[in-house]
């Protein structure tokens, strides 16, 4: 069996060492050609990234995965090294209100649909509808003329008949005189005195159809009958209003006060029914159908006498000044009602709890869970029982993407809505020509009314589509128009501030730059560089405004965190 050469003469062969420099110089230019592909990505990606992603791998050397970090470690994606923007609520010791919660309707205190009395033709109103009437106030007239002409028949039957029992009163005062005397016979007397009684109930008969025409006469003015609000009219001028009328003219409703009723559960009858007879005031407070305004506070006045045997519940009313008008009969509402009052307990943002826990921020920005008990809510806040002290922090947004022992950075929310705010407000301003007029052109809009600015926007997009896509520029008065188109008009513009070049290119953004957005621009996608060319200078400020608050939030430091698709 033939044996195998050495390896140690194959090893020193004569031939291998002689290629060993130019292996040498292949390697070297490897390296050289990586550092330079370092170089250009660092480059071209800003130097904060690589900061970031070096201390995320030396934080995340420690770990028992090694350098590259664990996705799956506390904090969620991304592990410890990224941390993670939230936002805290503060731990508070304040009272809490028990309340329970219903629905209920608005029920007016009285109700009067106002009829005729008497038929004829409506002659007059003298309301409004909507009104605010009182008790009394005269609200229609009905044509009077034939009650007035009954009534001047039963006087004219009343003066004709009072004339008549003078007279034969006076005879019978003579026919007295002339029995003593004894001239005539007493049975004359009698005769005479049954003739004035006679009269007498005439008159009287006479007395009542007068005051039976006076009554049918005042009831052609039509006067309200209690207070309140009117509804709708439902009958004209010129129109026959008789007694029957289903809706008479017009309804009252007495809102001021009005009454809310709502059904509480049997569980909280004896304690609703211990208060009431001792005689405690019970807050019940009225919310709109989304439960976000306060509709108006009142007091709880009565509960029915028995119980609902089909919902378990009992009614029950309050009482509402409704000083300002705001309830309506018939109006749904949502009833809070207070049965008694927790004094200084924990309470926390109800945003906080998420399954009978809560993420604690501890003093080196590091969350952990804590077990609570939940209690009542009032409003916005909870009460809680548990580790907790007043003063400390809760997450109480971006809670899904922690863990135990994440990193987190605090956000200020009142930055975030006021950076939020802005960029609404520069959105509804007019957008495309803002950035192409002159200052006198500018400071004359300014002066405009809405709808003088907008027929001004108009004419310019006219005037750019008559120029084949060129923005004409309505020059000022003395002045001719100044075609400014795309990047020329850009270009002009920064040509006039120092230090921005003239070009019609990506640097000649002025406003951009003045926003710190510039040397990020690069960075951006297309769709955005696109979607930015569009706005005008307050909106391309607001939106590198809110980027470098995300990018704060984020822990990234000054750099300019590409946006979300790219």
């Amino acid at each position: 069996m033939p044996s195998t050469p050495p390896p140690t003469k194959a090893f020193f062969h004569p031939q291998q060492g002689k290629a060993r420099p130019a292996v040498l110089i292949g390697v070297i230019l490897a390296l050289a050609a990586a550092g330079g592909g370092v170089w250009w990505y660092q480059q071209e990606h800003g130097a904060g990234q690589d900061a970031s992603a070096v201390s995320a791998s030396s934080k995340g050397a420690g770990n028992a995965r090694g350098g590259r970090g664990s996705r799956m470690g506390p904090g969620g994606p991304g592990g410890m090294g990224q941390a993670q923007p939230v936002s805290v609520g503060v731990v508070e010791q304040r009272d809490m209100r028990v309340l329970v919660s219903a629905i209920g309707t608005m029920n007016a205190r009285a109700t009067a649909v106002v009829r005729a009395k008497v038929s004829g033709e409506l002659q007059k109103l003298y309301f409004k509808e909507g009104d605010e009437v009182k008790a009394g106030q005269l609200l229609a007239e009905i044509d009077p003329r034939s009650f007035q002409a009954a009534l001047s028949q039963a006087q004219g039957a009343l003066v004709r008949d009072q004339a008549q029992l003078k007279n034969a009163q006076l005879d019978l005062q003579r026919y007295k005189e002339l029995l003593a005397q004894d001239s005539i016979a007493s049975q004359q007397v009698d005769t005479q005195l049954a003739l004035v009684r006679q009269l007498q109930g005439t008159v009287a008969a006479d007395q009542g159809q007068v005051d039976a025409a006076k009554l049918q006469l005042s009831y052609t003015r039509i006067t309200a009958p209690i207070s309140g609000r009117l509804g709708l009219r439902q009958a004209d001028l010129g129109n026959v209003v008789n007694p029957s009328d289903t809706n008479g003219l017009v309804t009252i409703t007495q809102v001021r006060p009005i009454d809310a009723l709502f059904s509480v559960p049997e569980a909280h009858i004896s304690a609703l029914a211990e208060q009431l007879r001792a005689g405690k005031s019970m807050a019940v407070e009225l919310w709109d159908r989304e439960q976000k305004q306060l509709l108006a506070k009142g007091q709880l006045n009565a509960l029915d006498n028995t119980i609902d045997i089909t919902t378990g519940t009992v009614k029950a009313k309050a009482a509402f000044d409704n000083a300002d008008g705001r309830l309506f009969a018939n109006q749904f509402v949502n009833v809070k009602l207070q049965l008694r009052q927790l004094d200084q307990v924990l309470a926390v943002p109800a945003t906080a709890v998420q399954n009978n826990y809560v993420y604690l921020v501890q003093p080196d920005k590091t969350v952990t869970q804590r077990k609570i008990t939940v209690g009542v809510t009032d409003g916005d806040y909870v009460s809680v029982r548990g580790d907790l002290k007043p003063g400390d922090q809760v997450v109480t947004d971006g809670i899904d993407r922690l863990r135990e022992g994440a990193q987190v950075t605090v956000i200020d929310t009142e930055k975030v809505k006021k950076v939020d705010q802005a960029v609404q407000d520069a959105a509804s301003q007019p957008r495309g020509g803002m950035r192409n007029l002159t200052p006198e052109q500018r400071e004359k809009l300014a002066k405009m009314t809405p709808e003088e600015r907008k027929a001004f926007f108009q004419k310019l997009r006219a005037e750019r589509a008559a120029n084949g896509g060129q923005a004409t520029l309505a020059a000022p008065e003395g002045k001719g128009a100044q075609p400014a188109a795309g990047g020329e008009a850009r270009a002009s513009e920064a040509s006039s501030k120092p230090g921005v070049p003239a070009a019609g290119g990506a640097d000649a953004r002025p406003a951009e730059a003045g926003a710190g957005g510039g040397e990020h621009r690069r960075q951006l996608t297309p769709e955005q560089r696109e979607k930015l060319e569009a706005m005008m200078p307050e909106e391309r400020k607001a939106f590198f405004q809110k980027l470098r608050a995300e990018r704060a939030a984020n822990g990234q430091g000054g750099e300019a965190a590409p946006a979300a698709g790219r």
